[in-house]
């Protein structure tokens, strides 16, 4: 009986291997589509110089107004009206606008790291804006347009 116990536990032994074999042969073959990041890991390097690329401007830009910085570039994606998109920065985050005839509407926005966006109005209206509140306080993006170009407007407080 001993030679038997000693048989099963062997042959337990060597299919627990096998298996265990065969699954990591298997992920090895399908890789980095179950186990990584698709497009790759990028090193902070590469994010900083991605982050530190200049967006195209226009050769004319309006003034941005108190605390904010505007640049601006031709559409990404065609709209039904393509204009100019314009894209304001304050501490508290970024927000890019265009103009849809007289109307202004936001594209998109992103907060700065630490803040968070506390209120949105994205349009289509004669004014659009974007709160963001973190550390130092609550910072607001308020835009029209003029003259079909997405523009700076104070706010409420201002």
């Amino acid at each position: 009986m001993g030679r038997r116990t000693l048989l099963v536990t062997a042959g337990w032994l060597a299919a627990a291997v096998l298996a265990t074999l065969i699954g990591v042969a298997a992920i090895g073959l399908v890789g980095e589509s179950i186990t990584g990041t698709p497009g790759g890991v990028r090193s902070q390097a590469e994010v900083e110089r991605a982050l530190a690329a200049p967006e195209p401007t226009s050769a004319t830009s309006a003034p941005a107004g108190p605390g904010l910085s505007a640049s601006s570039s031709p559409p990404a994606v065609p709209s039904a009206s393509p204009g100019l998109r314009r894209s304001f920065s304050t501490v508290g985050g970024t927000a890019v606008a265009e103009c849809v005839g007289a109307d202004v509407r936001l594209v998109s926005w992103a907060p700065a790291q630490d803040y968070r966006v506390k209120d949105v109005d994205r349009g289509p209206d004669d004014d659009a804006e974007v709160t963001f509140a973190g550390p130092a306080g609550e910072f607001e993006v308020k835009v029209g347009c003029i003259g079909g170009e997405p523009v700076a407007r104070p706010g409420d407080g201002d």
